[in-house]
């Protein structure tokens, strides 16, 4: 008994799916918002991963954590920014630290 070939995954949205008339197929739409959610889940659970292991470089560095896990703040934020479930429509210069005009 040995191994089977990989298990494949469909990852992709659907093909038949129609932004401009999401209700002329339901079940694409539905296959469609499915989709999205995985999308969803998956940076937020990357976001997670980030944290712990910026958790740990800081508990790890202690007075040196300025320096040594400058790299994890900068990747945790960038996983993080417009991950949340209200922006979605909001545009992506929105989700970022407020940035004062002059």
């Amino acid at each position: 008994m040995g191994r089977k070939g990989g298990v494949e995954f469909d990852e992709g949205p659907p093909d038949d799916f129609d932004p401009a008339n999401p209700y002329k197929d339901p079940v694409a739409m539905l296959e469609m918002r499915e989709h999205l959610v995985r999308e969803k889940w998956i940076d937020i659970e990357t976001a997670k991963i980030l944290r712990e292991k910026l958790k740990w470089c800081y508990r790890i560095e202690g007075v040196n954590h300025l320096q040594k896990c400058r790299h994890l703040v900068h990747q945790y934020l960038e996983s993080t920014r417009g991950i949340g479930w209200g922006k979605d429509h909001r545009p992506p210069s929105l989700h970022g630290p407020k940035v004062e005009s002059d």
